[in-house]
């Protein structure tokens, strides 16, 4: 999950709390910090439980979801199961956002509400996004389901964002940059004909669910392309567009659509960097 600066300005941060924010139960939000961090051992072993139990919860969602089921349903789930494995939810109450995962369906990008009114259907292309907050550390991490008789299409975008994803891994070491995931990331993306969603990136995570830096999927100049170092701790997370790159949010400041209806997927890692590599904190091959 990453909140955009004009999806925070959309919700209100900044401003004065509302009762629903005042009130909320979640991770403090801690605002100001500056630069990137290094986690130690004892830090990355945290975030290592941490990132186990969101894997633990999408795996089950992976199983669990089936057409008939809401969204509200797998939120309720994930909720229950984030708690019972001593963690808190990272999303709940989170900028106000109200529920415990992201859901978001077919054309929508990033960022949907959990409903009872929301059915999924035969055929769905389901992102599920979630985070847990365990011992003062976060993890996080996206799943794109292919409900039932998905279509070929919906497959295929799927699978070309997971192996994005993988191909942008590959690309982590110490003294790689993250121009050098961003590379990867959108060759891939684009030479399959899909597109990257530009409006939203990964970024860094730890006693945060949202830290520097800014974790770009496409080749830019203007965001900062920083040198990777062992212990930085990273969410990883193409989107792609099966149309056109563009974005807009709808009017409960929260779900972000494609702008010309097409599909949309995600897939997303919480990783460590290493002198030679990366450890996938979040990896559900357990």
């Amino acid at each position: 999950m990453n909140l955009f600066a004009d999806l925070l300005a959309t919700t209100g941060a900044g401003k004065k709390p509302t009762p629903a924010t005042a009130m909320q139960t979640g991770p403090r939000i801690q605002k100001g910090r500056r630069g990137v961090e290094i986690k130690s051992a004892r830090e990355i072993a945290i975030m290592r439980q941490a990132s186990r139990i969101v894997a633990t919860v999408l795996r089950e969602i992976t199983e669990l979801a089936a057409p008939g089921m809401t969204t509200a349903d797998l939120d309720r789930h994930a909720e229950k199961r984030i708690r019972s494995m001593g963690a808190t939810p990272s999303f709940k109450g989170y900028h106000g956002f109200p529920a415990s995962i992201c859901a978001s369906i077919n054309n929508e990008v990033v960022h949907g509400i959990p409903s009872t009114k929301r059915v999924i259907r035969d055929g769905d292309l389901l992102k599920v996004d979630t985070g847990a907050y365990f011992e003062g550390y976060h993890g996080d991490s996206c799943v794109t389901l292919c409900v039932g008789a998905a279509s070929e299409q919906s497959r295929q975008l799927s699978r070309v964002a997971q192996e994005s994803l993988m191909q942008g891994l590959a690309r982590i070491k110490a003294g790689n940059t993250l121009l050098d995931i961003a590379g990867a990331v959108q060759d891939h993306v684009e030479a399959h004909g899909f597109s990257v969603v530009e409006d939203y990136t990964g970024h860094g995570v730890g006693r945060n669910l949202h830290e520097e830096p800014s974790v770009f999927n496409f080749r830019t100049r203007d965001l900062p392309n920083l040198t990777l170092r062992a212990g930085m701790t990273l969410a990883v997370e193409p989107i792609l567009n099966a149309g056109g790159k563009g974005c807009r949010t709808l009017a409960d400041r929260w779900t972000v659509v494609t702008s010309d209806g097409s599909l949309s997927a995600q897939w997303e890692h919480t990783i460590v960097v290493t002198s030679d590599g990366c450890e996938i904190l979040t990896d559900r091959d357990f």
